[in-house]
Formats: C-alpha cells, structure tokens, sequence
C-alpha cells in the first residue's frame, strides 16, 4: 500500500509489478506527475501479511463474575486461542498503524486480548447456558464470539477466523463443593454409609477378625447344679 503525506493511495494484492503510471493512477494525481514516472517521487509504503495468525492466546487475569441459575453468582476463569486476519488493509493502516514502520501483532495483542475478556462474560451469560454444561457447549459460544469479535473489529480492519475456548474453570472452593456433592450423589442412602462405615470401623479395631470375631463362648451351667469349693 501506497501512502502520500498521511493519504492512502494505491495498493496492491500479492504478486510482482512493475509500477507505472497507469496502475499507479491515484498517487499519479497526488503527486501530478507530468513526466511519465520519469521524475523523482517519495512515498510511504506498507506491506501487510494477509495470512491467519493463529498463536495468538487470551485468558481471564481476574475472575468474571456469571449469575448462574443453579448455583446463582458464580465466578470463572477461561482461557484459549484464536487465528486473527488482515481483512482491509485499508482500515487497519488508518486506525491503528498511523505512521509506525515496524507495526507488528504484538502491538496489538493486549488490546485483542482486553477485547475478548470484555466479550466473554456477556456472550456466556446470553447463552443461558449452565456453569456446568459450559464445557459441552463451548464450541457453540466460541463460534458466538467469533462472530461478535469480528464485528466489532471490523472498523479496524481485522477478523477472527477461529476462536477457541481451552478451558473454563471455577475457584478452587467451588470445585471442592462440586467434589463433595459428586461424592454424597454418588453414596447415595447415607443412612446405609454411616452403617457400613461404623461396622467397618469395629472390624477393623478388631485385628481384622470381622464382626465375628467380636462374640465370645461362654459355657451354660446345667440347671440345679452347684458350683463346689475346695
């Protein structure tokens, strides 16, 4: 892309060319060339890479808060990655390159990734789908924010080509809960556990001899017998 004192000129697709008024016809007028591209000219130009960049990473540094309907407010934690596009050359060299001869992605990434982070609550809680149900849905919601991302960068001329989600976590308290109720589900009558745990307890304190082990013989004395003395 061709840029004449901050004005976006002519541009180019992939390929080799040999520059020549006639495919030039926009700096041509800038500059009002009368000599058939024979005279001296200065210009600004830019080269874009139109390919997906795929390593690009996101992730929550503080937990979202989500009001969840079976557990009511609730915090997450995500992380992921997603493939970002050049998608007009144009747009981005007017809102976000400005006059940097060395603009790279990395300029860019902490604003991608505050980006994403302030989509990813609203997108979760629009998909009125349960905390935990996310992870059987998530590509579904990436799918959602891919979408909406890319709308929103659109003005700055770049898409996300794919977006997904790795992970979707809870604080470590609220998993412990989840381990305790998966637990007491999976005991199911506690009744019957509390029983079989005590009567294992009394085995166990009995040398491993069982409830068996706990009765002891004691001989009958037959009946009108008397006990001698010597």
């Amino acid at each position: 892309m061709f840029e004449d004192e901050g004005k976006v000129a002519d541009q180019f697709g992939p390929g080799t060319y040999r520059l020549e008024t006639a495919n030039l016809p926009i700096l041509s007028d800038l500059k009002g060339w009368k000599y058939d591209f024979r005279s001296p000219f200065k210009a600004e130009v830019f080269f874009f890479n139109t390919r997906q960049f795929t390593d690009f990473r996101w992730g929550t540094q503080n937990p979202f808060m989500l009001r969840d309907r079976e557990f009511g407010p609730i915090r997450l934690r995500a992380f992921g990655t997603y493939a970002l596009q050049v998608v007009d050359p144009t747009a981005l060299l007017r809102q976000l390159v400005g006059t940097d001869p060395n603009f790279s992605t990395d300029e860019i990434g902490e604003y991608l990734r505050q980006t994403v982070v302030s989509e990813l609550a609203p997108a979760l809680a629009s998909s009125e789908v349960g905390a935990l149900d996310l992870a059987a849905n998530e590509k579904q919601i990436s799918a959602t924010l891919a979408s909406t991302l890319t709308e929103q960068l659109k003005g700055y001329g770049l898409a996300i080509r794919e977006f997904v989600i790795e992970n979707i976590s809870f604080p470590p308290e609220v998993e412990a809960a989840l381990d305790k109720h998966t637990s007491m589900a999976v005991i199911g009558n506690l009744n019957a556990y509390t029983q079989y745990e005590a009567a294992t307890a009394v085995g166990n304190s009995d040398g491993g001899g069982g409830l068996g082990s706990t009765v002891s013989w004691v001989p009958a004395w037959p009946s009108g017998s008397r006990s001698r003395s010597r």
